[in-house]
């Protein structure tokens, strides 16, 4: 009996194991697919995309890339997505900072309905719906041809990062705050000297978040840069490349900038992503 229930549990933890890889293996190709099938499709030929080739190209056409570049004036582009997305990263990091910091430690009136609106933003998501009033009221500001339009539009919709922030300050112990008030901090200097340090991990995923979300967004860079081609990023850019002189849509350039694209935020991820998983994880023990 002893020796059928080994075996019994010895199978139960195979297929526990098998079942884990298998989900694993589902979830990299979903995940990993899309850049690949981006990454061979720019080195076909535009035939191939359009009439079904196979998966990987006939012949290596490296010069799609050349084309890409030239055509979309990468340079001028990826200056505009670098400013944009730097700005937004550090706009992002602070004002998250700061309201996570006042949400976590601070009682005052009408927290709780801000916190319930807070939560209700999360989700709900209105869009595009939003777009018009945001561009009307920075028209209104005289912003609408600056880029600062754009960053502004983008630093926006921080709710999820707040929340994070929050819950990591949570975890940190409220005596280190009286220590520091007896010492003769202020407010001010309990976030810059206490709180700040402190929260390096969560603030690496809030930038990370955010460099990633403006980057590679789209339709709030079209519509704040509509009057101003010359401050489109490189996302805008790119789906340009698929208009051709010929009146024929390009997928093959369109996919070969994309891969160009994609490229920076990989760069960022790599050199960023031990501080990533940390912050994730401080995050998830201490909220």
């Amino acid at each position: 009996m002893a020796e059928m229930n080994r075996k019994h549990l010895s199978k139960t933890a195979w297929a526990s194991i098998i079942g884990k890889w298998v989900f694993l293996g589902i979830i990299i190709i979903f995940t990993l697919y899309p850049v690949v099938y981006t990454v061979l499709g720019s080195l076909k030929t535009n035939a191939e995309l359009t009439q079904g080739g196979g998966f990987f190209p006939a012949a290596w056409h490296f010069e799609n890339y050349y084309q890409a570049f030239v055509q979309a004036d990468f340079t001028k582009y990826t200056i505009n997505s670098v400013i944009v997305s730097t700005s937004v990263t550090l706009l992002a990091a602070a004002t998250c900072s700061m309201a996570g910091f006042i949400l976590a430690r601070k009682n005052f009136a009408g927290k709780k309905v801000l916190m319930a609106l807070y939560l209700s933003m999360m989700f709900v998501s209105l869009g595009s719906v939003t777009l018009y009033p945001i561009y009307e009221l920075l028209r209104a500001l005289k912003l609408n041809k600056t880029i600062f339009a754009l960053i502004i539009a983008l630093t926006g919709g921080q709710a999820a990062n707040v929340f994070l922030v929050m819950g990591f300050t949570k975890g940190i112990p409220r005596e280190l705050d009286e220590a520091a008030i007896i010492d003769g901090c202020s407010l001010y200097g309990v976030y810059s000297r206490i709180i700040l340090p402190l929260s390096k991990p969560i603030l690496a995923v809030v930038a990370l978040f955010s460099f990633r979300n403006a980057w590679n967004d789209y339709i709030t860079s079209l519509i704040m840069t509509i009057s101003m081609p010359k401050l489109q990023t490189l996302t805008v850019a790119v789906v340009q490349l698929k208009y051709s002189v010929n009146a024929a849509a390009e997928w093959h350039i369109m996919l070969a900038g994309a891969s160009i694209a994609i490229i920076p935020i990989l760069i960022v991820y790599l050199f960023a992503n031990k501080q990533f998983i940390a912050g994730l994880t401080a995050g998830a023990v201490k909220g």
